[in-house]
């Protein structure tokens, strides 16, 4: 029997399941894997592509108002990305292939974290807000408003890479079935994170949930919390969402999501593809 060589972008990950687990859920979980945009740290004096960065001051376009929450003040600016940068032909979202994506949140300078940005709530989601540039707008650099300090500017590089589901995910649960013994588990999911390299900010691909699958948090909170968490009505409105960018805790930018936490935006294809970018909902985890 011939075996399928996988792709280089899920080699690594298909290695390591195929050395843990036995052959057929390892083809099973392999399945389940997606490719996704990494953005690392742009080493100091290396030539090479960069795709964005974190932290300082955003580009926008002339008559552009700074993203508010009504109420509580303007929102820190946390990344931007440039498409036209990134492998978007070859992730599985219908990513812009040009312009900008500028990424804001509410990170609690302005009130020590009094207020929240939380799925499910819906009157704190302008505490989140995703801006597309189109290629060709003029831009000037922002200032930061008054009250924010920003964070320190890193430029970021990206690679093709892998991503996989995470073990809480119900498609893990399934691919594994229900007599895998919680030993060989539990030793996968630690070969797992040791492919882990520093900070996982990413665009595109499996998030990486620090908590439950952050797309059935993101589901539950757009269906008001009406579907329950083990039922079809949840699992198939999860399934509408995919993620648009996951930035991590990181101490070179001096960003930290609560504790070791995440920002994560996902959006629907659909909405992804027409650039409605205004539709992303952003949901955050931390340890």
């Amino acid at each position: 029997m011939i075996t399928a060589q996988p792709v280089p972008w899920a080699a690594e990950l298909t290695a390591v399941a195929h050395r843990h687990l036995p052959a057929d859920i390892a083809e099973k979980w392999t399945a389940l894997l997606r490719p996704c945009a990494r953005l690392s740290t742009a080493p100091a004096g290396v030539v090479g592509p960069v795709v964005g960065r974190l932290g300082g001051e955003p580009e926008l376009p002339p008559g552009a108002e700074w993203p508010l929450w009504e109420g509580n003040g303007p929102l820190s600016f946390v990344a931007s990305i440039d498409c036209a940068a990134l492998p978007t032909g070859r992730l599985d979202i219908p990513m812009p292939s040009d312009g900008t994506l500028l990424f804001f949140y509410f990170d609690g300078q302005l009130d020590d974290g009094d207020a929240l940005v939380l799925a499910g709530d819906r009157d704190s989601w302008a505490g989140a807000r995703v801006v597309y540039v189109p290629a060709g707008v003029e831009t000037v650099t922002r200032p930061t408003p008054e009250g924010l300090d920003p964070y320190p500017e890193v430029r970021l590089t990206a690679r093709l890479t892998g991503s996989e589901p995470g073990p809480w995910h119900p498609t893990v649960a399934s691919a594994f079935g229900p007599d895998v013994e919680d030993d060989l588990r539990d030793n996968f999911t630690d070969a797992v994170g040791l492919t882990w390299d520093g900070p996982e900010h990413r665009i595109g691909g499996h998030p990486m949930s620090v908590q439950n699958p952050v797309e059935y948090e993101v589901a539950h909170a757009v269906l008001d919390g009406q579907a329950g968490w083990d039922t079809p009505e949840l699992q198939a409105e999860a399934e509408r969402w995919v993620l648009l960018a996951q930035i991590d805790s990181d101490s070179t930018a001096e960003m930290m999501w609560g504790d070791m936490g995440a920002l994560y935006w996902l959006i629907r294809p659909a909405d992804l593809a027409a650039k409605r970018f205004d539709r992303a909902v952003f949901t955050w985890q931390c340890c």
